[in-house]
């Protein structure tokens, strides 16, 4: 069963840090390109971040540059996203997408990411 499962959401302060991971099974993630995105209560789900299997990365908001940081560990089928610096305005589900071509797209379920003093 093809599979994206993220941890490591929950509830920090402003200016706190997290690091949320995505293990994928099921499937050679290593070849897919795999991306973080968010989706705030009542806004459109947003692209964060992508890393290739290269490991290229580039953050897709400037609104996160400086403060996340994707990498990954294609031995351990996981992918990481450093957030630091948070913001109330980072609030959202963070979820995990791998991606191979135009057609195979797979996503996780989400974790919460709060942000509140």
């Amino acid at each position: 069963q093809v599979q994206l499962v993220e941890s490591g959401g929950g509830l920090v302060q402003p200016g706190g840090s997290l690091r949320l991971s995505c293990t994928a099974s099921g499937f050679t993630s290593s070849i897919y390109v795999m991306s973080w995105y968010r989706q705030a209560p009542g806004k459109e789900r947003e692209l964060v971040a992508s890393i290739t299997p290269a490991g290229g990365s580039t953050n897709q908001l400037d609104s996160v540059k400086g403060r996340f940081t994707i990498s990954r560990d294609n031995a351990k089928n996981t992918v990481y996203l450093q957030m630091n610096t948070l913001k109330p305005e980072d609030t959202a589900v963070y979820y995990c997408n791998a991606r191979l071509g135009k057609v195979t797209d797979f996503w996780g379920q989400g974790t919460q990411v709060t942000v509140s003093s």
